[in-house]
């Protein structure tokens, strides 16, 4: 039997794209990495430092609450948003002009830009001008995100999920479309329950935009900056401070580059470390089914 030789030449069309990726994304990232051991006085006079950032960063109490608080934050949106996406994708039209308009409705918020989400929703909150702030306090409910720090985590968090649910249920309803027919006519030949279609067809089929879905979300939320930022600022107090902000405030806000540079190693590490993991343990579920 003749067997085929691979032919390796393809890779030098991929090579130029592979280099120009590598160049804009090691040389910065070693950069942060030379900064991170340095202690920078000014642009000629540094010190050679070690791991004594990395050492005073992971021990700083900011850190610790402001991790904690973004893998709430983080655990929050995907508790809520994949569920509200796989059932907004299950509700949506197949075909036709139904289809389109509703896919044109909630590829909408998804076309805003995050800085002009957190202003749309600062003026939507708000008790004097803002539709919904001003209900809320008709109704008997005192909200006010800017002095308090459970309507400032909810409105931030409501946020969120009104931005990206869109993301989730557009992924799921793509992979409702890949399956094909003979699944659902097999199963009403069978008289299953739509409980039991969901289960045995529609689930197992969405595994895989669903792993997409998730590790997107997770990612974006754990790095979000822009929307509490415009909205709250990061408070009251510290209340929505995450991860980024803590992180611009330090090397923006005080300009200590090198204990910035060292957050920001440990921040890139602790997203690269939780993707993997939810990608090993969704893709280990998925060998097992």
């Amino acid at each position: 039997m003749q067997t085929k030789t691979e032919n390796n030449r393809a890779w030098l069309l991929v090579m130029p794209v592979f280099l120009l990726v590598a160049f804009s994304a090691i040389i910065p990232l070693m950069t942060v990495v030379n900064y991170s051991i340095q202690d920078i006085f000014d642009q000629n006079t540094r010190y050679f430092v070690g791991t004594e950032w990395y050492r005073e960063i992971l021990n700083d109490p900011r850190l610790h609450d402001s991790l904690v608080r973004q893998f709430i934050y983080s655990f929050c949106v995907l508790a809520i948003e994949i569920p509200l996406g796989i059932a907004v994708a299950l509700t949506m039209p197949a075909r036709g002009l139904k289809a389109s308009i509703v896919l044109i409705v909630l590829a909408i918020p998804l076309l805003i830009p995050w800085n002009v989400v957190g202003t749309i929703w600062q003026i939507f909150g708000r008790a004097d001008i803002g539709l919904l702030g001003w209900f809320l306090n008709n109704i008997g409910v005192e909200y006010n995100y800017a002095s308090d720090p459970v309507d400032a985590w909810i409105t931030v968090l409501v946020m969120d999920v009104w931005h990206w649910t869109s993301l989730v249920a557009l992924l799921c309803y793509s992979g409702l479309r890949a399956i094909p027919d003979v699944y659902y006519q097999a199963a009403k030949i069978d008289r299953a329950s739509n409980w039991a279609v969901f289960r045995y067809i529609q689930l197992p089929k969405l595994k895989s935009v669903l792993l997409l879905g998730v590790l997107l979300r997770f990612m974006d939320s754990f790095m979000i900056y822009t929307e509490p930022f415009v909205l709250t600022g990061g408070g009251p107090g510290n209340s929505t401070t995450f991860l980024s902000q803590a992180l611009t405030k330090m090397a923006v806000g005080q300009f200590d580059i090198g204990p910035a540079a060292a957050f920001s190693i440990i921040y890139f590490l602790i997203i690269l470390l939780v993707c993997w993991m939810f990608y090993t343990a969704m893709t280990s579920m998925d060998r097992r089914d």
